[in-house]
């Protein structure tokens, strides 16, 4: 069954895989980043973690709590866990230097991978859709990686600010 799965999963589907990756890979070497990337490009991921939620299961509000929890628990426990560390901010060229990590990766991956699993379980139990047990402890780990991805966008505007740059100023 598993490779049924696998061979029914449409091609573009390994393709935004093979991008994800490649967008991963490029984050595990030392490089030059804008604040208005390390920015935008979390707030992307978060956003496809919330479009999983409401494509899957509607905008419930039981749902969005649930993500929202998941977004604080994640953001306020384990957030110190994917801080960046040793990330430099020049406030002459408005940018950081970001050493390389395999922590972006690992969320991008980690994201996509809950993103098929639920999509794989809802074509063979589309009934599940309308679980509320189901959505909430999916809504609860989608929001759980967009807490990740916000802490880690987080640490680095707060580098901004510490050397002195206000955050009106780092958009």
């Amino acid at each position: 069954m598993f490779i049924q799965i696998l061979q029914q999963t449409p091609i573009w589907v390994w393709s935004l895989l093979a991008v994800l990756i490649a967008l991963g890979l490029s984050q595990t070497r030392t490089r030059q980043v804008s604040l208005q990337r390390a920015t935008i490009v979390p707030l992307v991921f978060i956003a496809f973690s919330l479009s999983g939620v409401m494509g899957s299961f509607g905008r419930g509000p039981a749902t969005v709590v649930a993500w929202l929890a998941g977004v604080a628990f994640s953001a306020v426990m384990l957030g110190g866990v994917v801080t960046v560390r040793g990330a430099d901010w020049s406030p002459k060229s408005r940018q950081f230097t970001v050493p390389g990590s395999y922590i972006p990766l690992m969320l991008i991956v980690g994201v996509f991978l809950l993103r098929y699993s639920v999509g794989v379980m809802l074509a063979l139990h589309p009934d599940w859709a309308h679980d509320a047990a189901f959505a909430g402890e999916c809504a609860l780990a989608y929001g759980g990686f967009a807490g990740l991805f916000w802490s880690r966008a987080r640490s680095l505007r707060r580098l901004a600010r510490v050397e002195g740059m206000p955050m009106e100023q780092t958009m």
